[in-house]
């Protein structure tokens, strides 16, 4: 059985389609910016597996919120790259782009030099380096412009402004991958 945190977001209803035996989480049930044990839930589940599908991605307002986007986006992981390792199970993370300064004109790819810009990519870069330094058995999945039917994404933004505007104005000084959060949840 696999314990996944996370219930709403995107790519965590896309998993809740596959896995219909997992237990998920949500903010209800594990809030990761309070004083949820992450320990104690993993072990009262005892799962074979944990994915991490929760985090703090509201971008501009993790500048003004760091510190509960720390919480959410590395403390968390943390604690569950403990959980993990203390039970020998693997854990699955999401992750984003975002730990990247979006320089260079190539993909980024694994191992590559983290810079991130914002609060966002640095907690979210915390994240990444406490399980790659705890859990025996990880793998972190980077993602970027996540879209599905399910919650706000670019393409929904995009798709309902045109019905309403003639032109649509788009900042171009950012460049992005458009991921399929059903492709995600295959991965």
């Amino acid at each position: 059985m696999i314990l996944v945190f996370g219930s709403s977001g995107q790519v965590a209803r896309e998993l809740k389609a596959r896995l219909t035996d997992a237990v998920f989480l949500g903010r209800e049930q594990a809030d990761l910016a309070g004083d949820t044990d992450i320990g104690r839930i993993v072990e009262d589940v005892n799962p074979d597996a944990i994915i991490n599908a929760a985090a703090y991605t509201a971008v501009d307002k993790a500048e003004e919120e760091e510190d509960i986007a720390l919480k959410v986006n590395a403390q968390a992981p943390r604690e569950m790259a403990s959980a993990a390792a203390k039970l020998r199970i693997p854990l699955v993370h999401i992750s984003t782009d975002y730990v990247f300064d979006g320089a260079g004109e190539e993909p980024f790819v694994p191992g590559g030099m983290a810079a991130p810009l914002g609060a966002y990519g640095r907690t979210k870069l915390k994240g990444e380096e406490a399980i790659a330094a705890i859990a025996p058995d990880y793998a972190i999945l980077r993602t970027s412009w996540v879209f599905s039917a399910h919650g706000a994404n670019f393409l929904k933004t995009m798709l309902r402004l045109s019905e309403t505007r003639e032109h649509l104005t788009i900042v171009s000084d950012q460049v992005g991958g458009p991921t399929p959060a059903e492709a995600k949840a295959a991965e």
